[in-house]
């Protein structure tokens, strides 16, 4: 039997709702075709948002969005994709596939995506290329809600009232793709971009995010801490997760059991990674200035589909993918002290995605099932948690802990979310609850066979499973019998 505790009297605070953002580059099949239509793919749509992707992306309550990229927000010039459409400037996408571009899908057409969602969005600033006026005229064309060039520019293109984005970054990767730049020269753009970067609503303050950096380079983040903190609000940082390394990255289906366990033992990493980072942050703190940690790349990046596009980063999605992401979540939930948000690399149809498409049809992954477990935990009131569970595996590139936890409460019940790593092997849990009573308890999961995945042939092979959970008769605790390779997540109604 492992044993969980579920601590009601000890917390880290609010899980931040954009833990659970996504992320939305102009990159493969991401926005053409798999958001965005033109009337004669003769696919639904409102104002060329595809209807069934929309409801899906509803269904899991996205918070928040990040666009445009990525590396391609750093050759991205936003007048480009205003205006009439027949009008717009095309645009060779050189960082993925060197496929050119109409820029029919721009700021606007972006803002409608929101609007149907209901999410807030999330905007890379290109620094790369492009000038401190270039980004500072794009918040004026959003933000402004008086008479000014940008303002009366964007009621020209048919929007008058502002949509008042809130989070912006500075550029993106600046240490590679955004401008291979030094940490101290990044640092200085990063000074003299936000001097511009001004809000134009008191009650609409914009929030600045700084390009943060690749994975363990504290350096990095203490350099830019140090020099810009006072002028940024967050700071990010970029993990994906191969199976090997960057040459060696494996296949999306078709991996052996080392290396399903071998991934899950690098994915693990993120744990350390958040933990440094936070520390570092926390040093060039004030009481009235706080700075967020936000990992606005984060995923699985495995080989691409044979016959597809090298560019286009498309790979299916299975049941490891699923364990990997609700290894993270669990993670960021537990440290939502510092981490404010994350966005998922990437939405449709690119890396880990929620969505495939192909034409008019659509399939689900086992990763859009988790999101929509874990969906509870949103702004939900962190609660402490602690697993006491076996190790798996004896070589030490292959070790994971059985079992990885976080839990919450909002609205009077305590959502609880377990992985089970283990690949062959059901595991017996009780779950302690101290400082809580329970009167009742049920739960669901995402489980199969680790290389399980949806196709557009058979789109239901993996999906939302019952787990059966007994609360003891005093009501302070649980059991539950996790499935093989399971993602599940307990709702305990609280007395």
């Amino acid at each position: 039997m492992n044993n969980i505790i579920i601590n009601g009297n000890v917390s880290k605070g609010t899980i931040n709702k954009n833990i659970y953002g996504q992320f939305t580059e102009h990159l493969g099949r991401c926005v053409y075709e798999g958001i965005y239509v033109k009337d004669e793919d003769n696919i639904p749509n409102v104002n060329g948002i595809r209807k069934d992707v929309m409801k899906a992306l509803k269904d899991i309550e996205v918070p928040v969005v990040r666009w445009p990229g990525g590396c391609f927000a750093d050759t991205y010039h936003w007048k480009d994709g205003i205006g009439p459409k027949e009008q717009r400037k095309t645009i060779v996408n050189t960082n993925w596939g060197g496929v050119t571009e109409d820029n029919s899908f721009g700021t606007h057409e972006f803002m409608e995506f929101a609007k149907q969602l209901g999410c807030d969005v999330y905007l890379s600033g290109n620094v790369g290329s492009g000038t401190v006026q270039e980004l500072s005229d794009w918040i004026e064309y959003c933000n402004m809600g008086g008479i000014s060039p940008m303002a009366n520019l964007r009621r020209e293109n048919g929007q008058d009232e502002p949509w008042n984005v809130k989070y912006w970054g500075i550029g993106n990767e600046a240490w590679g793709c955004g401008g291979n730049m030094r940490a101290e020269y990044y640092a200085d753009e990063t000074r003299k971009f936000s001097t511009y970067m001004r809000n134009y609503d008191n009650e609409h303050p914009i929030y600045k995010i700084a390009s943060g950096s690749n994975g363990p380079d504290y350096n990095w983040t203490k350099t830019v801490c140090e020099k810009a903190g006072n002028m940024i609000d967050a700071i990010t940082f970029h993990h994906y997760t191969v199976t090997y390394d960057w040459e060696h990255k494996g296949k999306a289906t078709g991996f052996t059991s080392d290396e399903y366990y071998r991934l899950l033992h690098n994915t693990l990493k993120m744990n350390q990674m958040v933990e440094n980072h936070s520390n570092i942050i926390k040093q060039y703190e004030t009481d009235k200035h706080k700075i967020g940690l936000i990992i606005d790349e984060w995923g699985t990046w495995f080989e691409v589909e044979d016959g597809t596009n090298p560019g286009f980063l498309y790979q299916q999605n299975t049941i490891r993918d699923a364990i990997l992401a609700g290894i993270n979540l669990n993670i960021f939930n537990n440290h939502c002290d510092t981490v404010v948000m994350t966005n998922i690399a990437q939405m449709i149809n690119v890396l880990q995605a929620m969505i495939l498409t192909e034409g008019e049809k659509m399939v689900l992954t086992p990763t859009y099932y988790v999101y929509y477990l874990f969906k509870k935990h949103m702004d939900a009131h962190h609660l402490e948690s602690y697993v006491d569970s076996d190790i798996l595996n004896d070589a030490e590139e292959l070790k994971v802990p059985r079992l990885t936890v976080s839990a919450s409460e909002k609205d009077g019940k305590a959502t609880v979310t377990v992985v089970n790593l283990s690949e062959n092997e059901e595991s017996d849990v009780n779950v302690m609850l101290t400082g809580l009573k329970a009167t009742a308890v049920c739960g669901q999961c995402v489980t199969g066979n680790t290389g399980d995945f949806n196709s557009f042939e058979n789109p239901d092979v993996v999906g939302l499973t019952k787990v059966d959970a007994v609360l003891s008769t005093d009501g302070m605790s649980f059991t539950a019998k996790l499935p093989k390779s399971s993602v599940c997540s307990f709702e305990v109604t609280l007395a």
